[in-house]
């Protein structure tokens, strides 16, 4: 029922958020490399909205997919005659849990208020301007903490789903 398409016994919403992940930070600093190296302001600015659309609808996805199987803690143990994991388990992944919290619920806002102030102060054609300092300030601490999310996030994954 709550099969996904990686082979373990996670949702597919579970499995599309993994590899979504996976495949954020690579192209996270394929931007950022476009951008400092190559002067590539607008290409830089298609992958940040992008990325920005395709994490929000997996986002949205997966918080209804959580919704309608009950949460992770139903996902992982959703024979109740046979849990999978004991109340000291479920403990220790709820901890590394409420870690990726912590980066997955300011991530969203870090980044939205890094786009949001892009959008909005700088020139069209995109070209360097008086926010660039600040842009640049926000834009690696949302690469930081979109990266942190990926990593607490995959760390989840294996705690609950893979060991």
């Amino acid at each position: 029922m709550y099969r996904g398409f990686l082979g373990y016994d996670a949702s597919l919403m579970l499995d599309v958020v993994v590899c979504a992940l996976v495949l954020i930070v690579p192209v996270l600093c394929y931007s950022i490399w476009a951008v400092k190296f190559r002067r590539q302001y607008h290409l830089h600015k298609k992958l940040q909205i992008l990325l920005s659309l395709l994490l929000l609808v997996a986002v949205l996805l997966f918080e209804v997919d959580m919704q309608l199987h009950g949460g992770w803690q139903a996902i992982i143990n959703k024979d109740p005659s046979k849990p999978r994991m004991s109340p000291e388990e479920l403990s220790e992944v709820a901890q590394v849990l409420y870690i990726h919290l912590v980066f997955a619920i300011s991530t969203p806002f870090l980044w939205g208020w890094t786009m949001f102030e892009a959008l909005r102060k700088f020139p069209r054609p995109v070209t360097p301007a008086r926010h660039s300092r600040k842009h640049a300030f926000l834009g690696w601490a949302s690469a930081i903490d979109l990266t942190m999310t990926s990593i607490t996030g995959l760390i989840f994954y294996y705690y609950a789903f893979v060991r």
